[in-house]
């Protein structure tokens, strides 16, 4: 599997709450956020793992460059205005086939996603795959629709009566779906919520993959939150 993770945020949020550490490097216990994520990939059968970072970011940049992965390691360097923007970029670098992309400040628990990614390398029917959860932790959640076989049928920015699922913020498809994204970019669209309603409208078969419990780190007191949830 190919993995990429979105780092390219400035985490304006934390750092004005006191937060001195890039997001990328906020250590949960014990370990930075994108440390983690990549020692989870490489556990999870890694083939290859592309990373952006913005270029503001030269602290996360060095990190790294330092490290020596037994798998090769695609580093952007980029400001973008996106997350749709990043992926675009990433998407220059990541091998084809099937591939999982994350933000770092996603926090799940190892065995929920290694669950996840089994899923996805053994499905044949689908175009992708989205970690969706029941738990609403998002500021501006994006409320997944799902029929009875967890086809996801639409992506909507409010919940409805009966809303079950919210994106956790992990995707996994294949390079096909570059397609839609490149068609995105020159047509001016924004926002990565944008690009997952294209590949609907596209007709790309997506599944929705429920997990428990995923957290984001958007604040300072999220923090202690995503420590208790993996200690728990």
């Amino acid at each position: 599997m190919n993995y990429a993770i979105i780092a390219a945020g400035e985490g304006s949020r934390l750092a004005q709450e006191g937060v001195a550490k890039p997001k990328p490097l906020v250590e949960l216990q014990g370990e930075p956020m994108i440390g983690r994520l990549i020692n989870i990939m490489l556990r999870c059968n890694a083939e290859s793992i592309s990373i952006i970072v913005n270029e503001h970011m030269t602290e996360v940049r060095e990190y790294l460059q330092s490290l020596e992965l037994p798998v090769p390691l695609n580093l952007v360097v980029k400001t973008t205005p996106s997350s749709m923007h990043s992926l675009w970029h990433l998407s220059r670098v990541i091998p084809q086939g099937k591939f999982c992309l994350t933000t770092v400040d996603t926090i799940f628990k190892e065995n929920d996603f290694k669950g996840y990614i089994d899923a996805f390398e053994n499905d044949e029917a689908h175009d992708g795959m989205w970690a969706v959860t029941p738990f609403v932790d998002d500021e501006k959640p994006l409320w997944v629709d799902v029929d009875d076989e967890m086809n996801i049928t639409a992506f909507r920015d409010k919940a409805w009566e009966g809303a079950r699922y919210v994106s956790g913020g992990v995707y996994a498809m294949t390079d096909r779906a570059f397609e839609v994204l490149d068609n995105c970019i020159e047509q001016g669209v924004s926002r990565m919520r944008n690009f997952q309603r294209a590949l609907v409208d596209a007709g790309y078969h997506l599944q929705a993959y429920s997990i428990e419990k995923i957290v984001d780190v958007d604040h300072a007191d999220d923090i202690a939150t995503a420590e208790a949830f993996l200690a728990s």
